[in-house]
């Protein structure tokens, strides 16, 4: 059994041996790298990943890329900007499971300004942490998210109670995520393959592992994925949360030395949302129309140009930096032994 496979398979054990599943929260943005003050010898991402170690102080064998590493599809895609609108685009789809949505609103921040923006915060790093961390570090958050959803409950419109960690509202949300990744990158002009996006889809199931869902449960391909949707579907409504949530989100509480930041937001909220697929645009009420689509992959496309005429050093986080870097050592080394 090779090492990602033995990776999946001990991820699936701990998602079947329990019953209770959850969805992302805990984070940090990332650091700002130190600023330079004299010049160092670049060490290769690989070393620098060995180095870490452990919380006890012992050195890592070999390098631990966790779930997925630098000859991954996921690698690959993740880490642009212009997927910070596939993030709001998920949230707003995510929000068309009642279940789900009134699970959310009734038990985080997000109805307490002052606290939303350190949930969106813990999100975040939920996310760096699944997709770049060691093993170590993402099963460690991913034990942390299960215990804190296994232990919440919700109170549906009928008075019916629920448990947030229910297979059907968790794999709804996990493919909310891995649909707006995929359009997104399909649409901006990434240039992804459809033989990267069926593995990116592949590879999100160790993601939805992570959580609790049996991966043998959860979309392995784009194809999948539609036929998730295709059946899924007839249960989506925007219910009166999910409306007040979607309005909400165009005027976040930001801490006062981000709030530059909310000139930008309605802008990029708007492409998001105008990038949902034409149903879920129905359902909250707005038109679903081909001409939006076309506008929308225009100015995906335009977005995602944009971002690239900045600096690398301001594009990308000091994760995806290494991430990055990490990757060109690897496609070095492939290219060298072939």
């Amino acid at each position: 059994m090779t090492r990602t496979a033995a990776q999946a398979q001990g991820l699936k054990e701990t998602a079947t041996s329990r019953s209770s599943l959850g969805a992302p929260p805990g984070q940090q943005a990332d650091r700002l790298a130190p600023s330079r003050q004299t010049a160092r010898p670049r060490r290769p991402a690989s070393e620098i990943r060995v180095g870490r170690g452990n919380h006890d102080g012992a050195e890592a064998a070999c390098a631990d890329y966790g779930l997925f590493g630098p000859g991954s599809a996921t690698w690959q895609l993740m880490g642009e900007p212009i997927l910070w609108v596939a993030g709001i685009r998920a949230l707003y789809l995510q929000a068309l499971h009642p279940r789900a949505m009134l699970g959310t609103w009734q038990n985080s921040a997000l109805v307490h300004r002052r606290e939303a923006w350190a949930r969106f915060l813990r999100t975040t790093e939920f996310v760096r942490i699944r997709t770049y961390g060691t093993m170590q570090e993402a099963e460690r958050a991913g034990r942390r998210v299960r215990k804190i959803h296994a232990s919440l409950t919700g109170t549906d419109e009928d008075g019916t109670e629920f448990h947030l960690d229910e297979p059907d509202q968790l794999l709804w949300v996990h493919c909310a995520e891995v649909d707006s990744y995929v359009d997104i990158c399909r649409r901006c002009g990434m240039r992804a393959t459809p033989d990267q996006l069926d593995a990116f889809v592949d590879e999100q199931r160790r993601s939805a592992a992570l959580i609790g869902l049996d991966p043998q449960q959860v979309p392995a391909s784009v194809a999948e994925l539609d036929a998730y949707y295709a059946q899924a579907v007839q249960q989506a409504r925007a219910c009166d949360e999910a409306k007040r949530s979607l309005l909400m989100s165009f005027n976040p509480p930001l801490p006062a030395a981000l709030i530059p930041l909310k000139l930008a937001v309605p802008a990029v909220n708007t492409v998001a949302f105008a990038a949902l697929p034409r149903w879920a645009r129905k359902l909250y009420g707005a038109p679903g129309t081909p001409v939006t689509d076309a506008l929308t992959t225009a100015t995906l496309k335009t977005l995602h140009q944009a971002t690239r005429l900045a600096p690398v050093r301001l594009r990308y986080t000091a994760t995806v930096r290494q991430a990055k870097q990490t990757i060109s050592e690897y496609e070095q080394r492939e290219h060298t032994a072939s």
